[in-house]
């Protein structure tokens, strides 16, 4: 879950637009949870664009428009039913928001390392390791453009990748492989994402339509 604080608010034609504080990394079409600022803003919205300029309504095509002479950071549009309200700071205010990706499970995991009928402890490790892989698959997908559901995987190569990569951190387990040298010892590897896990992922190339 991430949170932030909002620096400024503005409602214009039935849209409303948010600044937040601090840099955010929210993207269209993501869900957002707006709190502490009052109606009509509160509640759940759904993100319709990230401008960059000051909003100044829509024009007589339904389009948004935008005053590219006024540049404005950190801001997020959504639709919003209310009275207008003019760009105004606020003190006040939080925009939340939870990707809880759940393309894989522990059961895909096992199946893939093909290790049997695991023992307790491995199952809560194998469960650890598929939300860890899921919450790196969607964050890496997201970080190169896409932007996917969060309960169903948008192609089966990704999801062989997401388990692959879980797969992998399971093998992890109880091995060191960074750490800070000693005189007369060579450092520790670093381990990067393989060709083949960027490939199924999608995440080396820009997005296609």
């Amino acid at each position: 879950m991430a949170t932030y604080n909002t620096s400024s608010k503005q409602l214009q034609d039935n849209y409303a637009v948010l600044q937040t504080l601090e840099p955010n990394d929210f993207v269209v079409g993501q869900s957002i949870t707006v709190s502490s600022i009052g109606a009509p803003f509160n509640g759940t919205f759904q993100i319709v664009d990230i401008p960059e300029f000051l909003f100044i309504g829509i024009n007589s095509s339904g389009f948004l428009e935008f005053n590219e002479n006024v540049p404005l950071l950190n801001q997020v549009l959504f639709a919003c039913t209310g009275d207008d309200v003019a760009r105004v700071a606020i003190s006040v205010g939080l925009i939340t928001y939870t990707q809880t990706c759940s393309w894989i499970t522990a059961g895909n995991i096992e199946d893939w390392l093909g290790i049997g009928t695991a023992t307790a402890a491995d199952t809560a490790f194998l469960t650890q390791c598929a939300a860890a892989a899921n919450a790196f698959a969607y964050r890496r997908r997201q970080e190169s453009g896409y932007f996917d559901s969060l309960t169903t995987s948008p192609s089966g190569d990704v999801t062989l990748d997401t388990i692959m990569y879980g797969g992998n951190l399971y093998r992890q387990r109880g091995s060191v492989t960074d750490f800070a040298s000693f005189d007369g010892m060579s450092g520790g590897g670093t381990n990067g994402l393989s060709p083949m896990i960027k490939q199924l992922l999608g995440v080396n190339r820009a997005v296609v339509a």
